[in-house]
């Protein structure tokens, strides 16, 4: 994989392009103009889109300066990999063969200049998260996403517009998210013990990272409240705010 690799989650590009979203998309692009510059990899790490559900002869075309975009990334040699998240599972031949170098359907690894990465989105991660695991089972399933495809895109993506707050402001308590960085942490641990160098969830919005004895723990930040990257350049991993490093 070519380096620098740029990790980026949790975008959540939306169905509805008003004044926010194109200042957001705006903001997005001026790092992908960066990424042009260095060469190197860009990494999605699930959550790219706030709704992606791809019909054998139908894209969203709310995307459509996102798809020109990345074929502009990979027309100045940067590779693009895509790694779903809970919100953009449901990607198809467009996604796959036209818009994506490689295109990820669960967790993986790879392995950058003798460096192991284990990445996560990371939903359904938590111990508590069991009745969220069995939903991801579930809508992730032929028996799911036969029916859904047989709905009029127009009424599918009513629906994704109903149902999404994305970008709607929200916190957690921070016990909640003391929780979260614990288990995360435990995690990351786990597969640092079994030999990999770094873990990079998205998913929690956090937008910070972790030294864990000799590895590093990345949790990416969300593209509405606390823009961010890691970026691998060949030799260590580190985390960037957007708004900072602009």
């Amino acid at each position: 994989m070519k380096t620098p690799v740029y990790f980026i989650s949790d975008i959540h590009l939306k169905l509805s392009l008003d004044k926010k979203e194109k200042e957001r998309r705006e903001m997005l692009y001026r790092l992908f103009d960066k990424i042009m510059e260095t060469g190197g990899t860009c990494f999605f790490v699930g959550d790219l889109f706030d709704f992606y559900f791809e019909y054998p002869d139908v894209i969203p075309k709310a995307y459509a300066d996102f798809y020109l975009k990345a074929m502009s990334l990979r027309r100045k040699g940067v590779d693009l990999h895509f790694l779903v998240g809970n919100h953009d599972y449901w990607t198809g031949e467009f996604m796959e063969h036209e818009i994506m170098d490689m295109v990820y359907h669960t967790d993986t690894q790879i392995k950058i200049n003798d460096k192991k990465f284990y990445l996560t989105h990371g939903d359904g991660l938590l111990s508590w998260d069991h009745g969220y695991r069995l939903l991801k089972k579930v809508i992730r399933s032929n028996t799911f996403i036969r029916p859904f495809s047989w709905l009029h895109p127009t009424i599918s993506y009513k629906i994704a517009r109903f149902i999404s707050r994305s970008g709607h402001y929200h916190t957690h308590s921070e016990d909640f998210n003391k929780d979260v960085r614990i288990e995360l942490k435990q995690a990351a641990k786990k597969h640092f013990d079994n030999g990999f160098d770094y873990m990079i969830s998205g998913h929690y919005h956090l937008g910070e990272m972790f030294t864990i004895n000799e590895g590093k723990l990345a949790v990416l930040g969300d593209w509405f409240f606390r823009p961010s990257y890691a970026v691998y350049d060949g030799e260590d991993l580190n985390m960037i705010l957007w708004e900072k490093d602009e």
